[in-house]
Formats: C-alpha cells, sequence, structure tokens
C-alpha cells in the first residue's frame, strides 16, 4: 500500500493530499529514512510524521483497504512516541 494512502487511511493525516504533500517536503520518515508518497509500507515498521511542531512515533499493526473509524485506528498503527517541538528547535 502506498505510504499516503495508508496515512490516510489509518487516520494519521485526515487528508491524502496533505498527506502527499507532507511526505514531499520530508516530514515523514519509514524507519528512519525520509520517504516519498508511493512508497510502499508493510506492517512491522515504523513511521515518524513531523507535523504541526509535533513528533509521532508509529508501528503499522496492519493496512487499512478503506478509511477506518476512530475507534478502529489503534488496530493499524500504534503509537509509539509523541512529542511537542519546542519553537527554538523548529
Amino acid at each position: 500500500m502506498r505510504l499516503d494512502i495508508f496515512l490516510r487511511n489509518a487516520g494519521i493525516i485526515p487528508r491524502r493530499s496533505r498527506a502527499k504533500e507532507a511526505c514531499e517536503e520530508g516530514l515523514v520518515a519509514i524507519d528512519g529514512k525520509v520517504a516519498k508518497p508511493s512508497a510502499e509500507v508493510r506492517p512491522g515498521q515504523k513511521l515518524k510524521v513531523e507535523l504541526n511542531m509535533q513528533v509521532r512515533e508509529y508501528e503499522i499493526l496492519d493496512l487499512p483497504r478503506v478509511p477506518v473509524a476512530k475507534k478502529q485506528r489503534e488496530n493499524y498503527a500504534e503509537l509509539l512516541s509523541h512529542s511537542r517541538v519546542d519553537i527554538d528547535e523548529w
């Protein structure tokens, strides 16, 4: 599954167009490497997403075929860490 579609379907980024932009801007990494929107993802990989002065790291658990409800999101991506970026560091 494409990275931008996964980000949208798993609810990590609300819109696919914004997920694609984030990837193109180098704000999304798979297993420590900056990833393009077309990069293929699979369960077990680690994602790092830097958006809105926040850094979140996830582990991919499963691949949702369609956008999932908020209550089901934890079945597809496990939040490993979440931190805010200090304005001086940004």
